[in-house]
């Protein structure tokens, strides 16, 4: 089922990039923001150890169970490259790096097909392969396969599109996979049904129950000791990122149109704890896949999350106390960031103690938005949750451009790594997290290639960068 918030690869990308997706919106370039304040540099600000995932930086897309973005490590060092890029039969997003540096993957491939892959991190040489994950119907979704996490012993878990969860361990001595559990949610009470569409995330909670949430507003979880779902269904209410969860049972999910907690009621059932309506907006902008928030909720600092509403003329950054209990108003703070009529994001925002940096995807409409030397309406802002809680004030805001790129902090570099993209082609780019001035960017090449079309930056422990791309995956090493 391809449903209304699916991630398509569309048309333009894959036919003659021409007349036959014609008629997207232009996104026009904003000029370049004045200079940026000073803030405070990057410190610690690590999600807490989770039983039942890898460690922090190594488990998931976003890094951690807060969806933070953030690495204690250091990404490279200078623009004097050593560049390794390598055609993998889809385009490898989702990176996880299991406990002797090596890196998992789902690849995606234009058809549907999704390989799962274990590489050598500095040749990106094959150590292992799966092909059993099924295409399904949401051949083009980023949904079944997308999103994966590792485990606690570096296994990896990942949806399929016929609405089973895999546990799968890589044996690098076969160059295969070996399946060491199926959860099955086609049966039982709390079964999927075709209605339900994808799944598309699976995380685990502090008491090792999988959750998981699909496309058409679905969310539950399946125990893996009695293998029973659960499933609550939002009605009306579609869903196309991930989640997060935190140490206390909540489950943060965003949907087309509110936040919302989940927890486990006393009947063992997943329950909505809050629900938070945002302002969804009157138009899916280019840029943006889902009409509404584009982003997997952050969180961050002392109890808060955030996510981006889908509102003009200025989209804005949400923040709320996430406990299950509040005296008062639960939101914290709205901030509007970029231009009127310009201002989109379809990325998680990077969430650092009492930080947060967003991003504007504004004007990815599709691959051919950044054809030949287009790019998109720039634009990224640092927001600081002022120190008694009163509010939320913008710090900086920079005029680098990433059309869709899922951008990363290093605390040990104090900077934000990015996937940019000028008329002269794409860009490794390091944005100075204290200032908001860029530090240096190098030019990786150009070309439809080289697209990341939502893929994230991954930094790996030996201060590598990679970068899912249309053409398969590229790494970055500092000389």
């Amino acid at each position: 089922m391809i449903g209304p918030r699916s991630r398509l690869l569309p048309c333009v990308a894959f036919a003659a990039l021409g007349a036959a997706c014609s008629g997207t919106e232009a996104a026009p370039l904003e000029p370049a923001s004045a200079a940026p304040q000073t803030g405070g540099h990057a410190t610690a600000c690590p999600a807490p150890a989770h039983p039942f995932l890898a460690p922090s930086g190594t488990s998931n897309l976003h890094g951690d169970t807060y969806m933070s973005d953030t690495y204690a490590w250091a990404g490279p060092a200078s623009p004097d490259l050593d560049v390794v890029q390598a055609t993998l039969g889809g385009e490898c997003a989702s990176l996880t790096f299991d406990a002797e540096g090596r890196i998992l993957t789902v690849c995606i491939a234009i058809a549907g097909d999704r390989h799962l892959l274990m590489l050598d991190p500095t040749t990106l040489t094959v150590l292992a392969r799966y092909d059993g994950l099924p295409t399904g119907s949401s051949a083009t979704t980023f949904g079944a396969g997308g999103y994966f996490y590792l485990d606690e012993r570096s296994r990896v878990v990942v949806a399929t599109a016929d609405d089973r969860i895999l546990r799968l361990a890589a044996n690098p001595g076969t160059g295969s996979f070996d399946v060491v559990e199926t959860l099955d949610l086609t049966t039982g009470p709390g079964a999927l049904v075709a209605a339900d569409g994808t799944i598309e995330s699976a995380l685990p909670d502090w008491a090792g129950r999988v959750w998981y949430v699909t496309e058409a507003g679905a969310v539950g979880f399946i125990d893996p000791a009695s293998k029973q779902a659960r499933t609550l269904r939002l009605a009306g209410e579609a869903i196309g990122n991930s989640f997060a969860v935190d140490e206390t049972g909540g489950v943060f999910v965003v949907t087309d149109h509110a936040l919302y907690r989940l927890d486990v009621d006393a009947s063992g059932a997943p329950t909505v704890t809050w629900r938070e309506a945002y302002d969804r907006g009157a138009r899916l902008k280019p840029g943006q896949v889902n009409f509404g928030s584009g982003t997997t909720p952050t969180l961050f600092g002392d109890g808060w999350v955030a996510v981006t509403d889908n509102a003009d003329p200025r989209m804005n950054v949400l923040v709320y106390a996430r406990g299950k209990e509040r005296a008062g108003a639960r939101k914290l703070c709205e901030v509007p960031v970029f231009g009127d009529r310009l201002g989109g994001t379809e990325n998680s925002l990077i969430g650092c103690n009492r930080s947060l940096v967003v991003e504007n995807n504004y004007g990815y409409a599709s691959p051919a938005s950044v054809l030949g030397t287009a790019t998109t309406t720039p634009g990224f802002t640092r927001i600081d949750v002022r120190a008694d809680a009163s509010g939320c004030d913008a710090v900086w805001t920079s005029s680098e451009s990433a059309p869709s790129v899922v951008s990363k902090l290093s605390v040990a570099s104090d900077a934000v790594y990015s996937w940019t993209r000028t008329a002269d082609g794409w860009f490794l780019t390091t944005i100075e997290f204290a200032s908001g001035q860029t530090r240096w960017s190098a030019r990786i090449g150009d070309g439809f290639g080289l697209d990341n079309y939502y893929a994230p930056i991954s930094l790996g422990a030996d201060g590598a960068a990679y970068v899912g791309v249309i053409g398969g995956l590229v790494a970055m090493r500092s000389r």
